[in-house]
């Protein structure tokens, strides 16, 4: 028996970069997986790559969308049963200089980052709460617990995701559920790889340089790789955590301290 044998386990943003690296790391502890994205091709493609054995699913859903997310839990509990974890991980992030941010950029990182956070979450509790057992994981950023130039919106979402998980913690602390955020710096995502080509187009600099821009925020000097923040999250589902709640940790190199 290993340590998530029999729970079910939602990932959202499950198709690559940290999703993926969480979904590997859980389906390694036992976990039944549904596999949370838009692109199915390459949440099939990651189901296939699953440890030998591991029951999963695959949801197509766009987390931002009320009726999405009702529609695509009700098929997540056909295929597995009742929810026990919730890792929030789909995300967003778009730059623009604050004079800039249109209304359709800030309502994007809205959309995405806090309002599908909460719209899973609310999908999810009931399950835990009948079951007396869950855990609520919210990847957030280093973004949530500092601010950022040129992303005012994602930094406005992630500081949202964090005070959700705070409250949430709070309202369900006697009943056998946990509500924690995960706080990664600068990671090796196509998200990172999306920044540093725009970078490079708006600069000039050599892909190199962009780099090193993004990692000198970390103290260690580097980019943290997503089976650290895997890691972390999985810590946090265990029985293990159970008296860590409320929490944002931040897996950032010591940026955010």
């Amino acid at each position: 028996m290993t340590s998530l044998s029999g729970r079910h386990v939602i990932v959202t943003g499950a198709a690559q970069g940290i999703g993926a690296a969480i979904a590997t790391a859980l389906a390694g502890q036992g976990a039944s997986l549904t596999l949370v994205g838009r692109r199915v091709a390459l949440l099939e493609d990651l189901a296939a790559r699953l440890p030998t054995g591991a029951k999963h699913a695959v949801v197509a859903m766009d987390v931002s969308s009320e009726e999405a997310v009702a529609q695509g839990f009700e098929r997540a509990r056909a295929a597995l049963g009742p929810v026990s974890i919730l890792v929030n991980n789909a995300g967003q992030a778009e730059s623009a200089p604050f004079g800039k941010t249109s209304m359709a950029l800030w309502q994007r990182m809205l959309d995405v980052n806090l309002t599908g956070t909460f719209l899973c979450s609310q999908a999810a509790l009931p399950d835990m709460l009948a079951g007396g057992w869950g855990r609520i994981v919210n990847v957030a950023s280093t973004a949530g617990q500092r601010g950022y130039p040129y992303v005012a919106a994602y930094v406005a979402a992630k500081h949202g995701v964090i005070g959700l998980t705070r409250a949430l913690a709070l309202e369900v602390a006697k009943k056998g559920v946990t509500v924690n955020a995960v706080c990664p710096g600068y990671t090796e995502t196509e998200i990172l790889q999306a920044s540093i080509a725009n970078v490079v187009a708006k600069t000039g600099r050599s892909i190199e340089e962009a780099r090193a821009e993004f990692a000198k925020s970390n103290p260690q000097g580097r980019i943290v790789q997503p089976l650290e923040v895997a890691d972390a999250v999985s810590w946090l589902c265990g029985t293990g955590a159970g008296a860590v709640t409320g929490q944002s940790i931040s897996v950032s190199g010591g940026e955010v301290m």
